[in-house]
């Protein structure tokens, strides 16, 4: 199994016994993509940031833009699942199984529970980070500590939740071959706290990369003997920064940059975008709007929130589509 190292503060070697493909420090002066090339980021946000994610690329196609077929295509937990169905189903399919109603629950009040309940565990989760930000000297540090944190909690538990986990996100995938054109997927090595980046030369399973990238609930994700824990640990929830060198870029991110890590650790979305342009790259951001706000972030794993997400991004992907047309091209 070869993995890629995807950070510029990351310099040791891998500690694992695996063959790993370390990958330059991202930096727009040793990656040389081709003259004119794009770069599709889609940034995590739980389940209703999925559904405003692919509601935003329907509405994009429904005007005429396609951004699906971008040079380089990143994918962080959430952003990681749309970019691996993207691989086998069209962006107005998934749109129709996002705006599809939650099975329903009995008694009637059982889906307003679950909704709370959902909304509790996020807000627990980020209580927890935020302790865990602050105990930090940086994000290195606080990778490390997340993931000490992760293999506490496999070595306290069944081991269960590895099955259940792949099953579940197998389950969303159309397909299980990576595509062809060019897709990382991103993560973080929980033994060692250091950012890599999965795509189809890495000998992981599709799936795998996924469950890997999407492993932000508590649990870590097993691939070859080795954990990994959820992208969005890496720098920040868009990992916009690995489009270092690209022509143009453009960010989807639903929680619109938002980050619980100080700003001089220099990995906010909005850092990572001024270095881009100062690298030379055209940049679009896109968010979801203030209307639409309350469905993300600690309503994040609101099953029963999708449709309304997804409409939203449907809604800002027709409404930004003609200025995204300008700089893709």
């Amino acid at each position: 199994m070869n993995v890629s190292s995807s950070s510029s503060e990351s310099s040791g070697q891998a500690t694992d016994s695996a063959p790993r493909r370390r990958e330059p420090d991202v930096d727009a002066t040793r990656r040389v993509p081709p003259a004119g090339a794009r770069a599709l980021v889609l940034g995590g946000g739980g389940s209703t940031g999925h559904a405003w994610l692919i509601g935003v690329l329907t509405g994009f196609v429904e005007t005429g833009l396609d951004v699906s077929a971008a040079d380089l295509t990143i994918g962080t937990s959430a952003g990681a699942t749309a970019a691996a169905q993207l691989a086998g189903a069209t962006a107005a399919e998934l749109y129709g199984a996002a705006l599809a109603a939650p099975p329903p629950q009995a008694p009637s009040t059982a889906g307003r529970d679950q909704g709370r309940a959902a909304r509790g565990r996020v807000v627990d989760h980020l209580e927890r980070f935020a302790a865990l930000v602050a105990a930090s000297a940086d994000a290195a540090d606080m990778r490390r500590r997340m993931g000490a944190a992760a293999l506490e909690r496999v070595a306290a538990s069944d081991g269960s939740w590895q099955a259940r986990w792949r099953s579940t996100v197998a389950a969303r995938l159309p397909g299980a071959r990576w595509p062809q054109r060019p897709v990382v997927l991103t993560a973080v090595d929980a033994h060692s706290g250091e950012p890599v980046v999965f795509d189809r030369h890495s000998g992981v399973d599709l799936v795998d990369a996924v469950a890997a990238s999407t492993a932000g609930g508590g649990y870590p994700y097993e691939i070859g003997g080795r954990y990994y824990i959820d992208g969005g640990y890496r720098s920040n929830a868009e990992n916009a920064d690995l489009a270092a060198g690209f022509a143009r870029v453009l960010v989807l991110s639903p929680l619109g940059g938002r980050s619980l890590y100080p700003a001089e650790w220099g990995t906010r979305l909005t850092a990572q975008v001024d270095r881009l342009r100062a690298w030379g790259s055209r940049v679009v951001t896109i968010a979801p709007g203030a209307a639409s706000e309350h469905l993300l972030g600690a309503d994040a794993m609101d099953l029963s929130l999708r449709p309304a997400a997804a409409r939203a991004g449907y809604e800002d992907g027709r409404r930004q589509a003609e200025q995204i047309a300008d700089v893709w091209g």
